[in-house]
């Protein structure tokens, strides 16, 4: 703990100093002014976003960019554009999806069931987690959520079956519940709270990206990679203790209520919304009208009530994302796009001629990276996007492309730090979570099994036309 306290200093430190340099020295000349002050204003805001500086909030970062802004008088409609974005509305009802799965106690029985009726065996009880990550990830994006839900099963299952703390077994049913509550999700649009902060990206660039071009690049490497890295878990963290035959009974003897009348109304609601993101080109409605339109049947037929307006929605969330879509406005109005962009390009050219090359050195690169975003890897996304045109005009790369690289990436966990739902699931398990080294492992595991997706993917890839 005291070493990461000392990293995050250092970082802050060296992070604030580079942002006044350059807002003192205005080093660069490709930029004007206002072009040092609101890059130095975007450091700062992602010195908090990264290294949390005093306990500051994602939001408290996102009201430093603001207000850089405002003191070079950008146009407000340039500075708050994130808030007038569809994406974003479709992130707020996500939360909302979340917190009715919760409250209504269908997420618990979804889970529970599928426990239930697995074989008494590690094997099945690992891979039990798949389909319970799966069909949580299609009602809710929220991946918070899915691991409040999951976790504390996975705790009560290590606890029954008396399981030692620290442990290889109790580390694997632990690391499987959060890393299915975390990737199988990443294969569709709606599954992931990257979809629509992405989409909504891409679409400040000028790009379109719908449910069917997310599916078309995502789906093949996520599901390879699921599967790969529940095999290699149960290979590289083989459990050495045996499940007991008292344990296994008492788990599929938890009993659960009938389902009530408020279950069978967000069941119902939850999968009409992922059917109709399934088939807009039939219908022509946006995701966001489906979501909030969903959000408010909720309250409609009584499953929340008003007093859970404030409780379901994650506000300090909602304005970092809706700050960190402004970033891509922000940075073509003061030429900081112009400027990452003359740097960004020239340096993909040694690899841009090759997809292979191409691909595996960037996705390398992001996994490394996503050791210094930590938040959410959202920062990355914000930064790149204004660029991905101009990298698809220069070597006819897809976006589509980078799309897959950032989804896979954000996901990793090697360190302890790294990953803010693995923090979140280590908190939850409190004294029975996994070790350190486990964590590492079944890490390593994931961006090997990264890897050996990408050379499915690639081939399809090419053959779909994202390398020119």
């Amino acid at each position: 703990m005291k070493s990461a306290l000392k990293v995050s200093h250092v970082g802050s430190g060296l992070m604030a100093l580079a942002a006044a340099v350059i807002m003192a020295v205005r080093p660069i000349a490709d930029l004007d002014d206002k072009g040092h002050i609101m890059l130095g204003g975007m450091i700062i805001a992602l010195c908090i976003w990264i290294f949390k500086p005093f306990k500051l909030t994602y939001a408290i970062g996102g009201l430093v960019l603001a207000l850089f802004g405002l003191l070079i008088r950008l146009d407000a409609t340039v500075i708050f554009s994130g808030f007038t974005q569809t994406a974003l509305w479709t992130l707020v009802p996500a939360f909302f999806f979340g917190y009715t799965l919760q409250k209504t106690g269908l997420g618990r029985r979804i889970a529970m069931a599928v426990i239930k009726v697995c074989r008494p065996t590690y094997l099945s009880l690992i891979f039990a987690w798949v389909p319970i990550g799966v069909i949580l990830s299609i009602l809710t994006p929220a991946t918070t959520v899915r691991v409040a839900i999951m976790l504390p099963i996975a705790v009560q299952c290590c606890a029954l079956f008396n399981l030692q703390k620290g442990s290889k077994g109790n580390s694997l049913i632990l690391l499987t519940a959060f890393a299915m509550a975390l990737i199988p999700g990443s294969g569709w649009m709606t599954g992931v709270v990257w979809g629509p902060f992405t989409q909504g990206q891409m679409a400040n660039a000028g790009i379109d990206v719908s449910f069917g071009d997310w599916l078309g690049v995502l789906l093949v490497p996520v599901i390879i990679a699921t599967v790969l890295l529940v095999v290699g878990g149960l290979l590289f963290l083989k459990p050495e203790e045996k499940l007991s035959k008292e344990a296994i009974e008492s788990v599929q003897k938890q009993i659960l209520e009938k389902m009530g009348r408020k279950e069978i109304i967000t069941a119902a609601i939850l999968m009409v919304v992922f059917g109709l993101s399934l088939t807009t080109s039939f219908h022509g409605l946006s995701t966001a009208i489906i979501c909030i339109a969903a959000m408010l049947c909720f309250f409609v037929f009584g499953v929340l009530e008003t007093k859970d307006f404030n409780a379901a929605a994650n506000w300090n969330l909602v304005v970092f994302i809706a700050m960190a879509f402004s970033l891509g406005p922000i940075f073509k109005a003061t030429g900081i796009s112009d400027w990452l962009s003359g740097i960004v390009v020239p340096a993909l050219a040694p690899i841009a001629g090759n997809p292979w090359l191409f691909v595996f050195t960037v996705t390398a690169f992001m996994f490394l990276w996503s050791m210094v975003d930590v938040a959410m890897f959202l920062p990355t996304i914000s930064i790149m996007a204004p660029i991905l045109p101009r990298i698809q005009e220069t070597y006819q790369i897809s976006p589509l492309v980078w799309i897959a690289i950032f989804i896979l990436a954000g996901n990793a966990f090697f360190l302890a730090y790294q990953n803010m739902w693995a923090v979140m699931s280590r908190s939850i398990a409190e004294d029975r979570t996994w070790t350190n080294k486990h964590q590492s492992i079944y890490g390593l595991i994931y961006f090997a099994v990264c890897l050996l997706a990408l050379l499915v993917a690639i081939p399809m890839w090419i053959s779909a036309g994202l390398f020119g």
